[in-house]
C-alpha cells in the first residue's frame, strides 16, 4: 500500500468545507483537476452510499468513476473507496483550528507500483482540487 497525502488550510470552518462535499451542484464545481468538469449519475452521501460520476478533461475525454462513501462524520471525516481503477481510499479529514479548517486528504492506493506510476499526475492534481475547493469556498462558485 502507499499514501499520497496533502494538506491544506483554509479559512473556513469545518461546517462550511463539509457543506461543499454533501451538495452535488457545489461538489461538481469543484472536484477534480483544473479544466475538468463532472456530471454525475449517483450521489448518495450517506455511509454506504454510491457514487457515480464521469470527470470530463478539457480534451473532451471523459473518465467513468464509480465510489462508494465508506465513512461519513459530520463536520470532520469523509472517507471514499473508489472501485474503478486505479483502486485506492481517500480519506478527507478536517481539524478545526484558530484560522479555519486544516484540510488533510489521504490517498491509500492498493497497488504501490500503481501509486508509484501516477504519483507525478496524482500530487499535482490534489493540489489543483483543493485549490477549485478553496476557491468554491471563498466565492461560492
Amino acid at each position: 500500500m502507499t499514501t499520497i497525502r496533502t494538506s491544506r488550510q483554509l479559512s473556513a470552518k469545518p461546517v462550511v468545507v463539509f457543506a461543499a462535499f454533501t451538495d452535488p451542484s457545489q461538489l461538481a464545481k469543484w472536484w477534480g483537476p483544473n479544466g475538468f468538469s463532472n456530471i454525475f449519475q449517483l450521489f448518495e452521501f450517506k455511509q454506504g452510499g454510491n457514487w457515480n460520476f464521469t470527470m470530463i478533461a478539457p480534451d473532451g475525454k471523459t473518465y467513468p468513476n464509480e465510489s462508494v462513501f465508506t465513512q461519513i462524520i459530520k463536520n470532520k471525516q469523509i472517507v471514499i473507496k473508489h472501485l474503478s481503477q486505479p483502486l485506492f481510499e481517500l480519506s478527507i479529514t478536517l481539524h478545526e483550528n484558530d484560522v479555519g479548517t486544516l484540510v488533510v486528504w489521504e490517498q491509500e492506493f492498493a497497488d504501490a507500483s500503481v501509486a508509484s506510476a501516477i504519483r507525478h499526475i496524482v500530487e499535482p492534481a490534489n493540489e489543483q482540487n483543493l485549490d477549485r475547493l478553496a476557491n468554491v469556498i471563498q466565492t461560492g462558485s
